[in-house]
Formats: structure tokens, C-alpha cells, sequence
């Protein structure tokens, strides 16, 4: 199997989310393509002058840039845009996102220059749709006071859980689906809860992390719960969640951005159908009643290998295809009225 991206790389003190729209033109695609494959070396580039910081990028590409980049690569099996959850009370709403840059360090300056070279590169073909700087928080708590990720799995698991095999999907081995959300708290009806309740919603208690027991079948699940995903063997199925908080005091924003890798898009996709239409379909997760999603975008991470192929000569063939056209043209007496 192909050398993945650094999926998998350890929860940060910093790191930013960048989702891209980007401009198809022939043009364009070739600069983007370059600049794609260049995003190892500039982290190289970066990272050999600091290298406690632990600076990582995985870059993610969505539905609609896939072929544009990529051909005549096949597409990932599951690949699509993402698709709306309406549940009863709530809805995940879905956003325009052709590019995801996952930017991942200890320091945030180490953060902010690559994207600024990244974007440089990109110039004048992308179009920013979010950005979103996050944080770590004290020991890895989200703003809602409670430690996020713990469900992660860990060890040999990780690759599992995440990475696309050869088996699954020849065309998407070595890479992982991406799954990101925005979401914004209202953190004054949140507080207003008694940390009983808040632990009830949850799935967990507040100051030792520890699972708090599951409510019968057909009864109010928690968070925790409605999270976990099984297929119809009753094989559990996990996903790597790197989520961060961000937010400003001073204009009232508190959120955390969700950000899952996944081995398959499917399993993402129905833990988000059992937090917003529920498992019984109307018991949605109360979480959502104090946590709203501002966006909903989906990607696939390639491997490490073809996204630094992205760069190859192959990438110029848009290019000359249309100069060939305009010169026959021309010669044929097409420029004439």
C-alpha cells in the first residue's frame, strides 16, 4: 500500500482548517496541482528549521476537484459531496469545499507560514469558504469543559480504522475520508445545566473522563453513545477525530471544529444520521441542542504517493490539449468572421 498522509499525526497545540473552493479552468488546475504536491516539501522545508514543533498538512480534496486534478487516477468508491442531515430538530447543513488543508503544529507561527506559502502558490485560482485556527485546551477538553477524543482508538488500531486498504478500494488505497464540521456553542444555556445533567448528555463524567452508563434501547441515548457505529454483525467501526476549540471571548464565538478520518465514509456519515435524526429517530442527540454546525464538507485524503504525483508532467495535459485546440483552429482559419 501507498505511504498515507500524516492522518494519523498526534493532537497539537495549534492547528488550522482551511476549506478552498477552487477555479476548474485548465489553468487553474495545473497551478493547484503543483502546489498539492509541493505540500510535503514546504513542511519539510519548514519543519527542518524547528523540529520540535511538529508541524504536519494533510491535504483533502473533494468530489467536484477530484477529477479535475487527479485524472486519470479513479476516483475513491465512496467519494461524494456531503450530503444534508435534516433531522426533527436539527440539521447538518452542507457547505461548498473543493480543498481541505489540515494544519498541525506546536507553535501556531509554524502554522501560519505554511498556509500563507500554501496560499501564495494557490493564488488567484482558490477562494477561501472558512478558516478556522484552533486550539489545545488545557488537557485536551473541548470549551464545554469535557475531554474530547477520547474514543479514538489507539496503536496498531489507528491504520485500521482509518487508512483505505487495497481490499476496500484499489483506487483509494493508502488514503483516508475526511469529514468536517463547524460547530458554535451557545455556552450560557450550557453552564445554565447542572454538571449532572451535563454529564447525561455527554456520556461521561466531567472531572475524570469516565463513561457514564448507557440509558436502555429506545431511551434518550448520550452523545457518546449515539457516536458509536456498527455494521450489521455488530462490528463496532471507529474513526479518528482530531477536533479542536476556537473562538474569541471578546466576540462571543465558542465552538469546536470536528474533523473525522475515517476508512470509510459510510461510518461517519451514519453517526451523524444517529446525532441528528436519532437512534430512535427522534431522540436526536441533545448535544445539538447547545451545539449548532455552521458548515458540512467531505474529502479524501490520497496517499502521500499520489498526491506528490499530482505534480508530474501528467498536470500539463489540460494545458496543451487547449493550446493545441486554439492552434488548429487558427490554421483551419477559425480566427476569420
Amino acid at each position: 500500500m501507498d505511504d498515507p498522509q500524516p492522518v494519523d499525526a498526534p493532537l497539537t497545540q495549534s492547528a488550522t482548517f482551511l476549506v478552498l473552493t477552487a477555479d476548474h479552468s485548465p489553468t487553474a488546475l495545473h497551478t493547484i496541482r503543483l502546489a498539492l504536491a509541493s505540500v510535503p516539501e514546504i513542511t519539510k522545508n519548514i519543519s527542518i528549521r524547528h523540529p520540535d514543533g511538529r508541524l504536519t498538512c494533510t491535504v483533502g480534496i473533494g468530489s467536484f476537484l477530484w477529477d479535475g486534478v487527479t485524472r486519470p487516477d479513479p476516483r475513491p468508491s465512496e467519494l461524494h459531496p456531503f450530503r444534508e442531515i435534516r433531522g426533527a430538530v436539527h440539521t447538518a447543513p452542507s457547505t461548498p469545499g473543493d480543498i481541505l488543508l489540515h494544519i498541525r503544529a506546536e507553535r501556531r507561527d509554524l502554522c501560519f507560514e505554511l498556509e500563507r506559502q500554501l496560499m501564495d502558490k494557490m493564488a488567484g485560482t482558490v477562494h477561501v469558504v472558512d478558516e478556522t485556527v484552533g486550539f489545545r485546551y488545557f488537557d485536551a477538553r473541548d470549551l464545554l469543559g469535557f475531554v474530547d477524543g477520547t474514543a479514538n482508538p489507539v496503536g496498531p488500531a489507528v491504520p485500521r480504522s482509518v487508512l483505505v486498504t487495497e481490499e476496500d478500494d484499489e483506487a483509494g488505497a493508502g488514503g483516508s475520508y475526511v469529514v468536517v464540521q463547524k460547530y458554535v456553542h451557545d455556552l450560557e444555556r450550557w453552564r445554565a445545566l447542572k454538571v449532572e445533567e451535563q454529564e447525561a448528555v455527554i456520556g461521561r463524567t466531567k472531572l475524570e473522563n469516565a463513561e457514564v452508563e448507557d440509558a436502555p434501547a429506545g431511551e434518550q441515548q448520550s452523545h457518546k453513545s449515539l457516536a458509536v457505529v456498527a455494521d450489521e454483525h455488530g462490528n463496532e467501526h471507529d474513526i479518528v477525530r482530531d477536533n479542536m476549540p476556537f473562538g474569541s471571548p471578546g466576540s462571543g464565538q465558542f465552538g469546536t471544529y470536528f474533523i473525522g478520518y475515517s476508512r470509510r465514509l459510510w461510518v461517519v456519515e451514519r453517526m451523524l444520521e444517529r446525532m441528528f435524526v436519532g437512534d430512535p429517530p427522534g431522540k436526536h442527540d441533545r448535544l445539538l441542542d447547545f451545539s449548532r454546525p455552521l458548515t458540512g464538507s467531505t474529502f479524501f485524503a490520497p496517499s502521500l504517493t499520489q498526491l506528490t504525483r499530482l505534480g508530474g508532467m501528467r498536470g500539463l495535459q489540460g494545458v496543451f490539449q487547449i493550446f493545441s485546440t486554439n492552434v488548429s483552429l487558427c490554421s483551419n482559419g477559425g480566427n476569420g468572421g
